[in-house]
Order: structure tokens, then C-alpha cells, then sequence
């Protein structure tokens, strides 16, 4: 096996921009093939599919049994996926979001167990930043090895609508709830939100519940824990979120708002809007849409703001916290599968490409680099608040199952537009899991 991992040559590291890491559009390649060919599905994506592809040819110049890589638009992906596990078609490596989505392939016993070859090699895991590792773990085993960069909800915010207001970013909740009066008491809408999908919408109760009662909470909703729903802290951390809506923190159009065409971005950029909650993809999606306002110095970012009140670490994480490469234990070739991932894909290659693609990757050890590069200040706060946060937890609709998810963005976009009571969400998505 290959052993150049990701401590031994960190220092050499060099980001030389950033760019957005959704997936995007194209073709669909060809299904499982040569029993002689390692398959590895991933998502069509401008960003990751290079970097996943040269990977492979690394791995092909010395591997007797060559590697493959098929890639599927979003949609297509998820679908194909789900008829092809278990079956003879099955992919031999295949990409996934962690959480739920895997945790339905581990419960069919359909995906290796890599828990005793990261114990071969414990470089590998010791490089990964053990938060975003976790994300790859089910029931306490190692299922899945991250291999793109870290993407958490960073609260954003125009600085010159601030400044002009003589006014400060939030530490708090409640100095946010004091902003949302100022704000629109100026003609300002607080906080620009894309409502009409509900995906928007749950990050606000994410970081609520984590700030109200740690991330246990959500950990016991993950576990279909008996009540875990009607938990006291679930509900404050709701009613919190629909009191936002009721005071006006989102405007009076929130709901028609949509993030694909950038809507609740450009009412950030344009000042008709103070602040923004998103993904640190906004970064990337602002510098392409809205370069002076970026170059200008005109964007801003802080952490979510502390509840005081609550039991839950101030400097926890939520979002994405990368995205992950699984094996199929129907694979013939799991100790081929095993050493792509092990090495080629944690490869001291394979992490510079990332970081030259603009990427934060998962790694220990790379913030004096990152401080040092044209979007230094953004990369080194988004590694800061993940490295230094003792939680990071997934994005909800990534950690529950497919049907729990879309429920739950259901009856969310229902409660911002007081359509549903705290305690009427909480009851349907109790029967729902």
C-alpha cells in the first residue's frame, strides 16, 4: 500500500481561491461493468469530479486493477443508488452524505466496516479533524472517510449596513432580536431568507436546539428515541424559530424567496437585507455573483449567536460537515476499494488539490497556510470555528432518512408561515419517524 498521508507534507499547502462545491448538472456515465474494474460513483460536479479523477489516475499508474469513475446528477444519483445497493450492479466505492443517508446502506449490511484498517493505519484517521470524521461513523464504526472540504452554517452579514447603522453583529440571541427591531425600524429587512425552500428554513432550528440543549438532543432524535420530538428543548428552539418569523426578521415575501437564483443572497449584497444564514458555500456564491461586494470588503461573518440560557457550547458547529467516500461489501475488490481510500484519497495530492480548488479540507494542521492566501480571512474562520467546535452536527436532512427529511421541511416551511403550532410539528414528525 501507498502511505503518503496528510500530516507528512501539510506545510506545502497552498489555496489559491474558492469556489462553490454544490453539484451540478451533466450526463450519467455507465453502471457497474468488468468484474477486473473497481467502480466509483460520485455526483457530476465541476469542483470535486476533477480532483476525484485524478485521484484515480494517480491510483491507475500502479494498480494492477483499474479504477472507474461514473459520475450522476443529483437526483439520478440518489435514485440509482438506492435500486443498485445490494444488488450485482452495486458500485465497488461510492460518494454519500454520512448520517441517514448511509446509515439505511449499514442497517442492510451492505456497506465495509473500515474500523480495523484505519487501526492498520492510524495516521490516516489522526490527520482527519474528529468531528467531521464522526459524520462518517455508525453505531461507533467507521463506514466512511471524508473527501472534500467543510462546509458549516456561518451567520453572514453586509457590514455596511451596520456600519451605517452604528450597529454590531450579534453575540447573542437576544442581540439578534434587538437587531431585527432596529433593522426594520429602518426600512431593513434583519434577515434575508430563500423560504421558499425549506432547507433554508432548518438551519435556524439546528443551531437553536444545539444552543438550547447541546447536540444530545438531536442525537436522540437521530436514535428514534421515544419522545425525543417533544423534548422541552425541541420545542423551545421551535417556537423561538416561528417567533423570528412572526417579528418580521424575514420580511414580508421570505416565502417566495429562492436560493438557486441567488434571491437571498443578492438582498444581502445589495443592502436590502442585514444578514444572511447559510452554508459557507455563500462565500464562494457572493465573490461569483457579487464580486465588489466581497472585494470591498463589504461581506462580513460571525458565528451564530450564544443563547445564555441555554446548556448547549456557544462555539458548537452545524451543516455539512463534508461530504464521504463508502465501499460496498458486495465488492470484489474491497482491498483494492479499501487502499484507494485509505491512501490515494487521503493522499498528500489529493488534499492539495482540494485546497487549490478553494476548499477547507478536514485536516489538522493547515491554518497558517490558509491565513496566508488571497481569501485567507474567510478560509481561516471557517476552519477556526469547525476545528475549535467540540460538535459539529450534520445537517438534519442529510442525517435522517430520505421520507423523515422531507417531512420535516414540510411541516418547517408550514411553521415559519404560522401554519402549524410547535406542538403540532412536533406531533406529526413523532408519528413520522
Amino acid at each position: 500500500m501507498r502511505h503518503v498521508l496528510f500530516g507528512r507534507v501539510i506545510a506545502c499547502m497552498i489555496i489559491t481561491g474558492i469556489v462553490n462545491c454544490s453539484a451540478a448538472c451533466g450526463t450519467a456515465g455507465p453502471g457497474a461493468g468488468s468484474a477486473d474494474t473497481v467502480h466509483v460513483w460520485a455526483l457530476t460536479d465541476p469542483q470535486n469530479e476533477p480532483l476525484i479523477q485524478a485521484g484515480i489516475d494517480d491510483f491507475n499508474e500502479t494498480s494492477r486493477v483499474k479504477l472507474e469513475l461514473t459520475t450522476y446528477v443529483n437526483d439520478a444519483y440518489k435514485q440509482k443508488l438506492q435500486v443498485s445497493m445490494g444488488s450485482p450492479n452495486a458500485p465497488d466505492v461510492f460518494f454519500n452524505w454520512g448520517g441517514g443517508n448511509l446509515s439505511q446502506f449499514v442497517q442492510a449490511d451492505q456497506v465495509v466496516d473500515l474500523t480495523d484498517a484505519l487501526r492498520q493505519e492510524p495516521s490516516v484517521a489522526s490527520s482527519f479533524i474528529p468531528s467531521i470524521l464522526s459524520a462518517g461513523k455508525i453505531n461507533g464504526k467507521q463506514y466512511a472517510l471524508p473527501m472534500n472540504g467543510m462546509q458549516p452554517v456561518i451567520l453572514f452579514y453586509n457590514r455596511k449596513v451596520f456600519s451605517n447603522a452604528g450597529l454590531q453583529p450579534p453575540k447573542t440571541f437576544d442581540d439578534l432580536l434587538r437587531l431585527v427591531s432596529a433593522f426594520k425600524a429602518r426600512d431593513v429587512i434583519p434577515i434575508a431568507l430563500a423560504g421558499s425552500q425549506g432547507w433554508t428554513e432548518l438551519m435556524y432550528l439546528e443551531y437553536l436546539l444545539d444552543r438550547i440543549g447541546g447536540p444530545d438532543k438531536f442525537a436522540s432524535i437521530t436514535a428514534g428515541s421515544v419522545g425525543a420530538w417533544r423534548d422541552a428543548a425541541v420545542l423551545k428552539a421551535l417556537r423561538m424559530t416561528q417567533d423570528l418569523a412572526e417579528r418580521g426578521a424575514f420580511g414580508a415575501t421570505f416565502s417566495s424567496v429562492n436560493y438557486d437564483n441567488t434571491g437571498a443572497s443578492k438582498l444581502l449584497a445589495t443592502g436590502k437585507a442585514a444578514m444572511h444564514l447559510m452554508g459557507s458555500w455563500e462565500y464562494s456564491s457572493q465573490l461569483g455573483n457579487n464580486p465588489d461586494f466581497v472585494n470591498g470588503g463589504e461581506l462580513g461573518w460571525v458565528p451564530f449567536p450564544a443563547v445564555p440560557t441555554g446548556t448547549g457550547d456557544p462555539t458548537n458547529a452545524v451543516g455539512n460537515p463534508s461530504n464521504y467516500f463508502s465501499i460496498s461489501s458486495g465488492s470484489k475488490h474491497i482491498d483494492v476499494a479499501t487502499d484507494f481510500l485509505l491512501n490515494t484519497m487521503s493522499s498528500v495530492s489529493h488534499v492539495t488539490r482540494l485546497v487549490d480548488s478553494g476548499q477547507v479540507p478536514a485536516v489538522k494542521g493547515i491554518e497558517t497556510q490558509l491565513a496566508g492566501t488571497s481569501n485567507g480571512e474567510f478560509t481561516t474562520f471557517t476552519y477556526r470555528l469547525v476545528s475549535d467546535a467540540p460538535s459539529f452536527t450534520q445537517s438534519w436532512d442529510q442525517a435522517l432518512s430520505p421520507s423523515l427529511s422531507s417531512e420535516l421541511l414540510t411541516n418547517l416551511q408550514k411553521l415559519f408561515l404560522a401554519q402549524i403550532t410547535p406542538e403540532e410539528f412536533v406531533t406529526t414528525l413523532e408519528k413520522a419517524k
